[in-house]
């Protein structure tokens, strides 16, 4: 069982483990031992890396001591700069790189951040490497001692390839033109984060009627009551400005949400929804099957029964989501919170890339997000968190489960239970969804109560 990486690579708080000066080193270390057998076998003396980073004030040092570990493992390193996660996936696979890492906390607070892997296929890593290179990190975390940062080289950021992504996501969508679009307005957030630093020129390049908000970082400003972690911001700033359409990204911009002229909030079943249709009607729907989570509403299964499409459910994680998606063959799969995957165009989640296809599908038909997800009835869902000192299986703790049962037996074919630990945060997820809100929230109060009791600290609703 990993100890270190969760869902989507080690995250904690910046400066305390397993974020602290000797972990990251041992990261390093540990990723250049695991790579160097295949560097060798083409050849090379050591890997080739390259690094990418958000922007918080945490992400250069914490960069540079990556950089330091990997090199005194024999890794060659070169860094693309501040570019979003899926940057370094796409750079990773088309120059022939071992491996790429991001040193980001996607939609965490300023405070946290995090170590991604990407490897040469462009694909987070495996679960079962990543355990590898985990054995290898308390190896050398307790017997390695990392330098002082002072004697650490600077790396110095290759930019290129900030403006090479940039060419290849305008690239995926030709012949888009946003000044084509009768009438349109469109306001986008990049969340002080990572798309800030390559969406003024994706944007510039495309023309039309945009404003860009929050794209000033200062270090401690990212997902500040902004981002796709508060996409209410995007969906009443597109009200104000009497704007057509609201888009927003999370701080590391591997996904996206969007806001119709109404104020409403366009999440990733709609999106998964507006995509399928679309990508069917073209011949390009593999089976008719998409690939979606858990954590998905059956309004999202409903409406796409309808058009005759299969959807199957992952675990959460964009990680498993693609698994699937292999097995299946699947050309569509995604999340609820807005990682979408076109495996045609990205071998990730990238959230430019999904405002962009949207944008095109948007341009191609005339219709505005609204008429493209006009018959996605949602099923009431709430989602209490809980935050937790320790995750312990819920299903050992008799008050938990015992609520969970009560849950089923009563919602039965009428709603759904899922509660899960978060992979990323010291949180557990209460999910419920049904026909019946009054249920829906007895239910969730009442599971996550038992929770609390046993293993919580405090609780958000969201």
């Amino acid at each position: 069982m990993r100890q270190l990486f969760g869902t989507d690579g080690i995250r904690g708080i910046a400066g305390t483990a397993p974020l602290d000066t000797n972990t990251i080193y041992a990261v390093g270390l540990a990723l250049a031992h695991q790579l160097r057998p295949g560097a060798l076998a083409n050849g090379l003396v050591g890997a080739r890396v390259i690094l990418g980073r958000d922007t918080r004030e945490s992400s250069p040092w914490i960069t540079k001591m990556l950089a330091a570990g990997l090199r005194a493992g024999g890794a060659e390193v070169e860094s693309a700069g501040i570019v979003p996660t899926p940057a370094i996936a796409h750079l990773a696979h088309t120059h022939g790189f071992h491996a790429g890492v991001v040193v980001s906390a996607s939609h965490n607070p300023w405070e946290d951040n995090g170590i991604k892997l990407f490897g040469p296929d462009g694909k987070k890593l495996p679960d079962q490497t990543e355990l590898a290179i985990e054995e290898v990190i308390f190896k050398h975390a307790i017997a390695t001692t990392p330098p002082d940062m002072a004697d650490v080289p600077e790396i110095e950021d290759q930019l290129h390839y900030a403006e090479e992504y940039v060419a290849y996501l305008l690239a995926a969508v030709p012949g888009l033109r946003l000044d084509g679009i009768a009438g349109h307005s469109i306001v986008v957030d990049c969340a002080n984060g990572a798309a800030a630093a390559v969406a003024p020129k994706i944007f510039a390049a495309l023309g039309g009627n945009v404003t860009l908000l929050n794209i000033s970082p200062d270090g401690r400003n990212i997902n500040d009551h902004c981002g796709a972690l508060h996409p209410k911001t995007v969906a009443v700033e597109v009200a104000q400005r009497g704007a057509n359409l609201g888009i927003t990204f999370d701080g590391d911009a591997d996904r996206c949400l969007f806001a119709g002229a109404s104020n409403n909030v366009i999440n990733g079943d709609a999106i998964l929804l507006m995509a399928a249709r679309d990508l069917q009607e073209r011949g390009l729907l593999t089976d008719n099957v998409i690939v979606a989570t858990t954590m998905s509403n059956m309004g999202l299964e409903a409406a796409l029964k309808r058009s005759g499409i299969t959807m199957l459910r992952a675990q959460v994680g964009d990680r498993y989501v693609l698994e699937l998606m292999q097995q299946r063959n699947a050309a569509l799969g995604g999340e609820q919170s807005g990682h979408i995957l076109f495996p045609h165009l990205a071998t990730t989640g990238d959230g430019l890339l999904t405002s962009l296809v949207v944008l095109d599908l948007i341009a191609r038909t005339g219709k505005a997000v609204e008429e493209l997800t006009a018959d996605l009835k949602v099923f009431p869902q709430v989602i209490v968190n809980v935050k937790v000192r320790e995750k312990k299986p819920l299903e050992d703790i008799p008050s938990v489960a015992e609520r969970i049962r009560a849950a089923e037996a009563e919602l039965a074919d009428s709603g759904r239970v899922v509660i899960r630990y978060s992979g990323t945060e010291a949180l557990a997820r209460v999910m419920i969804e049904a026909e019946s809100e009054t249920a829906m929230k007895h239910h969730a109060e009442a599971i996550a109560g038992a929770i609390r009791s046993e293993l919580g600290i405090e609780t958000s609703q969201s």
